[in-house]
């Protein structure tokens, strides 16, 4: 018995991928896919396993696919931002482009992420696209962070605020490359702070202990003009004394008064 690799209208899973390229348009669920074309389900497996393997798609996930244009044969996959809407929609999360991805955003990339930083409300295993790869950060209540929608190549994606973003590099600092790496992109990202949007940031998160670290690594990175009403509200918490890094001891460290930080790493900005 021959399978059904085609609609009875003649179209098959080539020419849908080339009519959705055509129209803008990089990525597709397989149900769709399979739907739009009237394919069993092997014939419409069998289509896309050819199609990979010529590398005109690529599958971050099951179920979903992204068409990779000749100019990014040889990466494997567009870049991330190209259909990470469409991703998330797929997996019916909230989200937003966050830490180092979005600073890069704002121009604020020290260095070029070696992932794509994506903040959603649920634990999600990273995606591997060819080159690319997505790096899922779990936050509860990703849906409530300040978000603003910018322009992709084709479309749009979420992104954290300059300011939301400021306080997601101290809450996830191994994502953020540690602190030498974040008083860095403190000094680019500063000139796009708004400081009243900034406290408004913290409040969200209740995290009093990220609003001191944020204050301190902010006047650290030159950037004491951005903290005013964030030292009034952190003051008005009246907020015990913590380390600059949980993670070390804190014997002999010096504490900065204003943020009530235990100062146990040196703070240099990375070259």
């Amino acid at each position: 018995m021959q399978m059904r690799t085609r609609s009875a209208g003649g179209r098959t899973l080539p020419n849908y991928v080339d009519a959705l390229q055509q129209a803008g348009r990089y990525s597709f669920a397989a149900g769709e896919a399979r739907e739009a074309c009237g394919l069993s389900l092997v014939a419409f497996k069998n289509a896309a396993r050819r199609l990979v393997l010529q590398s005109r798609l690529a599958s971050p996930r099951r179920g979903f696919f992204v068409i990779v244009p000749l100019e990014y044969r040889s990466m494997g996959t567009p870049p991330s931002s190209w259909y990470i809407d469409a991703l998330m929609s797929f997996h019916g999360r909230p989200y937003y482009v966050g830490v180092l991805s979005a600073a890069a955003l704002y121009g604020a990339a020290h260095q070029q992420p070696q992932e794509f930083q994506v903040v959603t409300d649920k634990a999600l295993r990273p995606t591997i696209g060819g080159k690319s790869r997505i790096r899922f950060l779990y936050k509860k209540r990703a849906a409530l962070s300040p978000t603003v929608r910018l322009k992709t190549e084709t479309g749009s994606m979420v992104v954290s605020t300059a300011e939301a973003t400021a306080v997601d590099m101290v809450l996830y600092p191994q994502a953020a490359g540690r602190i030498g790496n974040i008083v860095t992109v403190f000094s680019e990202l500063a000139e796009r702070l708004d400081p009243g949007r900034l406290v408004e940031a913290v409040v969200m998160e209740s995290d009093v202990a990220a609003a001191q670290r944020v204050g301190l690594l902010l006047e650290r990175a030159g950037a004491a003009d951005k903290t005013g009403p964030l030292a009034v509200w952190v003051a008005a918490q009246r907020p015990r004394t913590i380390p600059l890094r949980a993670d070390r001891d804190t014997a002999g460290a010096p504490k900065d008064p204003r943020w009530r930080v235990l100062v146990n790493e040196k703070i240099e900005v990375d070259e």
